[in-house]
């Protein structure tokens, strides 16, 4: 295999991680990275990818292990070196995948910080109502919390998205994969409230009338930006864990199972999925997931005592 006839198989592999795959820009960028430190290896060693082996690959994770690189990034690395020799053999560039039995380094498990709801309550009082972006920040956290969305999935959300009648917000999380996701009362009645001072008093730029949240220059909030206002109100509000838009996902999650409610609608909630839970998703029906998260949502429970429903 000539280098002519290599470029043309790693442009045909990219067109296959973004049309394919549906992977984000960033992910098709780091997977190619991945494969350009495999490549460079065997082009020092002179070993062209038809003759690739087991024992080639073994030693170029021995490589990642010498130089001192994190072991989670060589398993990143080595999960990309894994998807590029599956593409290999579905295109039959080569008989085998001689990455089926490369394994990566064991990592051990690390626990997510979880926020306690007394915190997640003494973030929100944190928030200055004051400022013109008060509402706004005040949605921003109920949202994530009560959706339990990751932080792109937040600054992606679109008017569009919201039916707020039906109780269900839309989401297109990872892969373009969209799915409803159940929305409390108060998350409703912040997001309410933020979309009635945003269509009254703050500025839009053209072409970002759809998006839900806006920066202060009227464009879409980035995900630094989120990542930015919740350290910020962490501190604020005297919490000291090591906290990002993320850890609401997981405090999310976590409440959601200690109140209660089934493994199954959390993982259906989040959005995760792999070979092992697709199936277990397409049966489970919307209406219970519903009553999943309103019957046992922390955030739900206290907005139903306030409004006199229990």
């Amino acid at each position: 295999m000539d280098k002519k006839e290599q470029a043309l198989i790693i442009r045909k592999y990219q067109q296959y991680l973004k049309l394919e795959k549906s992977l984000s820009p960033r992910t098709c960028e780091a997977y190619l990275s991945d494969l350009s430190k495999l490549l460079h290896h065997l082009q020092t060693e002179h070993i062209g990818l038809s003759d690739v082996t087991l024992d080639d690959l073994h030693r170029f994770a021995a490589g990642l292990h010498d130089i001192g690189i994190h072991p989670r990034s060589q398993a990143r690395i080595l999960s990309g070196v894994k998807s590029f020799f599956r593409f290999l053999l579905l295109e039959e560039y080569r008989p085998d995948d001689p990455s089926e039995l490369l394994e990566g380094p064991k990592l051990g498990r690390k626990l997510p910080e979880v926020l306690a709801v007394s915190e997640i309550d003494a973030i929100l009082s944190a928030i200055d109502m004051e400022k013109a972006e008060g509402q706004r920040n005040r949605a921003i956290v109920e949202t994530l919390y009560s959706c339990g969305l990751r932080v792109s999935e937040l600054c992606g959300l679109k008017l569009s998205d919201l039916y707020f009648q039906e109780g269900f917000i839309r989401v297109e999380g990872k892969g373009s994969k969209q799915r409803l996701v159940p929305v409390s009362g108060r998350a409703v009645e912040e997001l309410t409230a933020w979309l009635e001072n945003r269509s009254g008093s703050w500025r839009i730029k053209p072409g970002f009338e759809d998006f839900v949240f806006l920066a202060r220059w009227g464009n879409a909030l980035s995900r630094i930006m989120v990542f930015h206002l919740v350290k910020e109100l962490a501190a604020r509000a005297g919490i000291t864990k090591s906290i990002s838009p993320h850890t609401f996902r997981h405090s999310f999650a976590t409440h959601l199972l200690e109140g209660g409610a089934s493994l199954r609608a959390i993982q259906a909630m989040l959005g995760h999925e792999s070979i092992a839970t697709t199936e277990i998703y397409t049966h489970i029906d919307r209406h219970m997931l519903r009553s999943e998260i309103i019957d046992h949502h922390p955030r739900n429970i206290k907005y139903h005592k306030e409004k006199g429903f229990y």
